[in-house]
């Protein structure tokens, strides 16, 4: 289904339904359409079982890791697909008490990259590059997705290697501030990978003012190539 864009990563997290927000915008939930991608990269804080379950239907490949306020789900179940089950035991509206069934940390590897997912709140200080470079060697992988900020960020902290923070898809408040201006306006946004060997294009997709903006970053294991400038959510890849 990926086509000529490769293996297809649809990354997303701190979605906190129902506690912080209702649901995930309409105009990003229809271009979420299930087996366009091969594979959903969740950074955690799902919110409930229900979501849970929902973004199991969208690819053959699901993997989560566990937020800081996490449903509970201290016990895995079989599923159908190479998703983290879970049970949920609790609300998630304070921080999990109860060991998540969904993992601290992953690694996860598509095409040539060693993919690193973690929710983030494990970060001191929070999101600081140097101490999430350090996880990231610690991971031995190429690219480390982390979340818990809320606000998206796409960084090459050293040549080859990148983190990337998809926000929060629903636009759930967070308590911690922006770093630069101290607002807590957080825009809803998601990402998504598309692979091709050892390249990766980047599509950040956020929400500002009721419109999708899509911007774009292109990087490579070794030499970057140029970008065909093709939107794979667009076209009707994706539907949009």
């Amino acid at each position: 289904m990926a086509g000529n864009f490769g293996e297809l990563v649809l990354v997303l997290g701190d979605l906190h339904i129902p506690q912080r927000a209702s649901l995930i915008p309409e105009k990003f939930k229809r271009m979420l359409v299930p087996n366009k991608m091969q594979h959903v990269l969740c950074t955690g804080n799902i919110g409930s079982r229900q979501q849970y379950e929902e973004l199991r239907n969208l690819a053959p490949n699901v993997h989560i890791t566990a937020g800081d306020y996490e449903f509970n789900a201290p016990t895995f179940t079989s599923t159908a697909n190479n998703s983290d089950p879970s049970e949920a035991t609790g609300g998630g509206n304070g921080p999990t008490s109860t060991p998540s069934a969904f993992p601290e940390s992953k690694v996860i590897t598509v095409g040539e990259f060693r993919i690193g997912l973690l929710h983030g709140h494990q970060i001191v200080p929070a999101a600081d590059h140097s101490v999430l470079d350090m996880q990231r060697r610690k991971m031995d992988v190429d690219i480390l997705i982390h979340g818990h900020t809320h606000r998206n960020e796409v960084v090459e902290y050293d040549r080859g290697a990148y983190h990337i923070n998809p926000g929060s898809i629903t636009g759930a408040w967070s308590t911690l501030p922006n770093p630069v201006d101290k607002s807590t306006d957080i825009t809803p946004s998601f990402v998504l990978l598309a692979v091709q060997g050892n390249r990766t294009v980047c599509y950040v997709y956020e929400l500002i003012n009721g419109e999708v903006d899509v911007s774009k970053t292109e990087f490579s294991k070794r030499v970057s190539d140029e970008s065909d400038g093709v939107n794979p959510m667009g076209g009707g890849l994706l539907g949009v």
